[in-house]
C-alpha cells in the first residue's frame, strides 16, 4: 500500500492532534505514506471526501454511526486504551481493517 489516507475524528482535534504525531512517525517507520488529519466533529462533514477511511476517538464513539451515515466510509472507533496510551500498532491493524472493507 503506497498511502493511507485517515480522517480523525475526535471532540475538539486536541488530543488527536497527539495521537496523529505518533502516528505518523510509526508509520512512516514502517515504510507506509500517511496522508492524516484530525478533526473535531464540527469539521468532519466538510473534508471526508479527500480520505479513505474514518478514525474516531473513543470519546465520540457515540456519534460512529451518524458519521458512517453521512460520510458513506469504513469507520470506526478506536478503543479506549489503544488511543489513550498511543498504541500505534493495533491503531495500524484497525486502519487495514478498515481498508479491506473499502
Amino acid at each position: 500500500m503506497e498511502q493511507m489516507n485517515i480522517l480523525l475524528v475526535c471532540a475538539g482535534g486536541m488530543s488527536t492532534g497527539i495521537l496523529m504525531k505518533k502516528m505518523e512517525k510509526y508509520w512512516s517507520d514502517k515504510g507506509i505514506g500517511l496522508n492524516i488529519k484530525a478533526v473535531g466533529l464540527s469539521e468532519y462533514q466538510d473534508i471526508y471526501q479527500n480520505f479513505d477511511i474514518v478514525m474516531v476517538g473513543p470519546q465520540v464513539s457515540y456519534r460512529l454511526k451518524e458519521i458512517k451515515e453521512n460520510t458513506q466510509l469504513p469507520c470506526e472507533a478506536i478503543q479506549s486504551f489503544d488511543y489513550a496510551v498511543a498504541n500505534c500498532d493495533n491503531i495500524m491493524k484497525l486502519a487495514e481493517k478498515l481498508y479491506s472493507e473499502k
